[in-house]
């Protein structure tokens, strides 16, 4: 095994450098080591992958469809994408010059920042939120302004908003970042929420990206996509990993205006080229004829939420409902005066039950742990048994 010269050891990204590793992933695999642990950690859907969509990927192989797809994804796909927005929230894009198809919604996310942001520049970033944004935007040389939005109920209102333009500066902040349903809280934004954050930013110069990865996983209301509300301003990100548990898959995509969807482009082409066309073709089979795929999952979901919901405030864990996603947020009672590591690890040690500590969340975070209902009612109830033991154990 080679070992790094010397003379190259400081040869290295000085942003990259110091930045940490994904604290989701790293405290799931540090916590996978431990013998009979069960792992509320990572939000990978326990589902498999429809049938029907499995066959479309299997049929792209068989037809020796080894070529490289246009750099936005396949038409077919795309037309796929523009149909699904349209009847599912009533947006209109153009499937040839207004939708890309990423690798994930993660390369969606890093593309339009890539296209977007200049060093200096600032994003507003609500927190505690899904920790992938704020390193994104550290190693474009951009200035993520992480905002605790745990006192307004885990959203972003329009007045905490026009406080933090004036106070960074509205010359420098290109845009804002909402994720709902959220990651970790559950959060849903109802339309009159949105449209707060409409009213702010309407008549400036800045974006609004709204990354809606789990708008089919929403219990009991309907969900409103921004770029309804404010189509030429924002930048929409979804993908197939959680409405189809597709994770593996790697199909995510963005939408927007075509004067900026073409920068977008250009910077997916650098990293990526294209999708893998297999995966391509499963996913233009799961919007096509699988549109309501997720119905069945949701109403799964739903159903382990209430429980696992109910047991974690009778515990004594603050916890309120999550109105989509797979994930509860929830507080760690002041009196066991245990930051949200420790908590976690001790659960995971002496409980085998492993959770996520709310630092992996932003600056928001700390003080709480999220836990991925994600798993089977059977696993969920034996974590509650464990969580039960372990508090009563701190008490």
């Amino acid at each position: 095994m080679p070992k790094l010269d010397s003379s190259v050891e400081h040869v290295v990204n000085k942003v990259v450098d110091p930045i940490g590793v994904s604290q989701i992933r790293y405290f799931a695999k540090k916590f996978s080591k431990i013998p009979g642990i069960i792992k509320m950690t990572l939000g990978e859907p326990d589902f498999n992958v429809p049938e029907h969509v499995k066959q479309a990927a299997i049929e792209s192989i068989k037809e020796n469809d080894s070529h490289y797809s246009e750099q936005a994804g396949i038409i077919g796909l795309r037309k796929a994408i523009a149909n699904y927005l349209n009847v599912r929230f009533d947006l209109d894009y153009d499937p040839e010059s207004e939708v890309v198809v990423t690798i994930g919604a993660t390369e969606a996310v890093y593309a339009t920042f890539a296209a977007m942001i200049n060093p200096g520049d600032k994003v507003i970033i609500p927190t505690p939120t899904f920790a992938l944004y704020i390193p994104i935007i550290k190693v474009l040389g951009g200035i993520p302004v992480q905002v605790d939005t745990t006192a307004d109920g885990f959203r972003l209102t329009g007045k905490k908003l026009t406080e933090v333009i004036k106070r960074e500066g509205e010359n420098k902040v290109k845009a804002v970042l909402i994720n709902y349903p959220g990651n970790p809280t559950g959060f849903v934004y109802s339309k009159e929420q949105l449209e707060e954050i409409v009213d702010v930013v309407k008549d400036k110069e800045m974006f609004v990206i709204s990354d809606e990865i789990y708008a089919e996983l929403i219990y009991g209301k309907k969900h409103t996509s921004f770029a309804k509300l404010l189509p030429g301003k924002t930048i929409l990100i979804n993908g197939l990993s959680k409405s189809h548990a597709m994770t593996g898959y790697r199909i995510g995509y963005l939408a927007g205006p075509e004067g900026f969807v073409k920068n977008a482009l250009k910077m997916h082409a650098f990293m990526v080229t294209a999708p893998s066309n297999p995966a391509q073709y499963a996913a233009q089979e799961a919007l096509e004829n699988g549109i309501d795929d997720a119905s069945e999952m949701r109403t799964v979901y739903q159903e382990r939420r209430d429980y696992i919901v109910g047991k974690l405030n009778d515990l004594g864990y603050e916890t309120l409902l999550p109105e989509g996603a797979f994930y509860t947020f929830s507080k760690i009672p002041a009196k066991f005066g245990l930051s949200s590591v420790e908590f976690c690890e001790r659960l995971a040690e002496e409980a085998k039950l492993g959770v996520t500590p709310g630092m992996a969340f932003g600056d928001g975070g700390e003080g709480y742990f999220r836990m991925s209902y994600a798993s089977s009612m059977e696993d969920i109830k034996e974590a509650m048994k464990r969580l039960e033991n372990f508090t009563k154990s701190l008490q």
